[in-house]
């Protein structure tokens, strides 16, 4: 498992560590923010594109070799940047990266189901979560020290080293998993599982907390500056938000496993706590800023390995890869929806209105719960009093 733990590390450290960087220490490529947007784009959009298909491709031809080779393409397209460090090939790398990443991340996902009983799913995807959180974390922090001592290209070169060395490890520790034999599917049986709510409630709860923390990684820096807070302050908060995002990941996931929570009460307990923590974001000064990021990252946790896990349960052993591709790219499009969403509502409005829409949009799902669940708790009583009557 720990190749797999260091493949989401990898994935998470290399978008966030260069993202950080990409627009104070690039001059040369980086000459208006349409330019930073766009390779910061670069990366997510190939994963939107690409994770469904090499998702597919793992259950097709097995998800190991599409791990090993995510990682060396992984590799070889950052060192591309090193060898060649000039605007175009930033742009040529960056896009490597992504499509990369779209192999070796659904494949790792895959990787941890078939890799560990039904019983220990929540347990395993914690873990997963947990490592993949640290890369988030420590992506800015320690990129942002390697392109001061180095520039980008020390950046990549370390992306390029770290990428080799996971494919080694992965290649001696991680054992062949083959790909197991399935009936053939139409693009109708396809869409017919997709739309499935055993599929689409933890995906679209996984898209809900990505945008989430989307949203409080990019925006609460915004509300510390508002407050007239410095970035050592605004900083600390991103930093407690992915801290805590990754301590409750093993802890919901051992939960899960051990019987004391169910998907639904974590999901629509996540879903509340990340909602209420995009509320909190609407408060003023340190404290508002500091609780929204404690409760959006726990409210994250909760949802990341419940959701996979679910995903998991549900979804034949066959077709894991396109499963986890197809809720990766439900994840891409939750990224990128979120802040869009905020950013359109602060511009009409306020960043205030923005964080309130997009609470109100998580709040949703639990209220639409608890509504059903009245509904059917009236209905058992209205048939059992009937059944007393007759």
């Amino acid at each position: 498992m720990w190749p797999l733990y260091a493949a989401g590390f990898t994935t998470a450290f290399g978008a966030h560590g260069i993202a950080a960087s990409l627009g104070g220490h690039s001059d040369d490529a980086v000459t208006s923010l349409l330019v930073l947007g766009g390779l910061l784009a670069l990366y997510d959009g190939a994963e939107v594109l690409l994770k469904p298909l090499f998702g597919t491709l793992a259950d097709r031809v097995g998800a190991r070799p599409v791990l090993l080779g995510g990682l060396i393409a992984f590799a070889l397209a950052s060192a591309a940047y090193v060898v060649a460090a000039s605007p175009g090939w930033l742009w040529a790398a960056r896009l490597g990266q992504g499509a990369a990443a779209s192999a070796f991340s659904p494949s790792a996902s895959a990787l941890v189901a078939r890799l560990n009983p039904a019983a220990k799913h929540g347990r395993a995807f914690g873990s997963y979560g947990f490592y993949k959180s640290i890369g988030y974390t420590l992506g800015p922090l320690l990129g942002g020290v390697l392109v001061w001592a180095g520039g980008l290209r020390l950046l990549f070169a370390v992306l390029a080293v770290l990428g080799v060395a996971v494919a080694l490890w992965a290649a001696v520790a991680v054992p062949h998993v083959p790909p197991l034999p399935k009936q053939r599917q139409t693009v109708l049986d396809l869409g017919r599982r997709l739309a499935d709510p055993a599929f689409l409630r933890p995906t679209t709860a996984l898209a809900a907390a990505t945008a989430a923390l989307s949203v409080g990684v990019g925006f609460l820096p915004v509300s510390g500056a508002a407050a007239g807070l410095g970035t050592v302050a605004t900083g600390a908060a991103v930093s407690v938000l992915a801290a805590c995002a990754a301590v409750v990941q093993p802890k919901a996931g051992r939960a899960l496993d051990e019987g004391r929570l169910t998907v639904r009460t974590g999901l629509t307990a996540g879903l509340t706590t990340t909602a209420a923590g995009l509320a909190c974001a609407m408060l003023p000064g340190l404290a508002g800023i500091l609780l929204a990021a404690a409760l959006i990252g726990i409210g994250t946790g909760l949802i990341t390995p419940l959701g996979f896990a679910a995903l998991a349960a549900s979804t034949p052993a066959e077709r894991l890869g396109q499963t986890m591709g197809s809720a990766e790219l439900g994840r891409e499009l939750g990224d990128a929806g979120g802040p869009l969403l905020v950013a359109a509502v602060a511009s009409l409005a306020t960043l205030t209105h923005g964080y309130a829409a997009l609470s109100l949009l998580l709040a949703t799902g639990p209220a639409l719960t608890l509504v059903l669940a009245i509904r059917r708790r009236a209905t058992r009583s209205v048939v059992r009093e009937s059944s007393g009557g007759g």
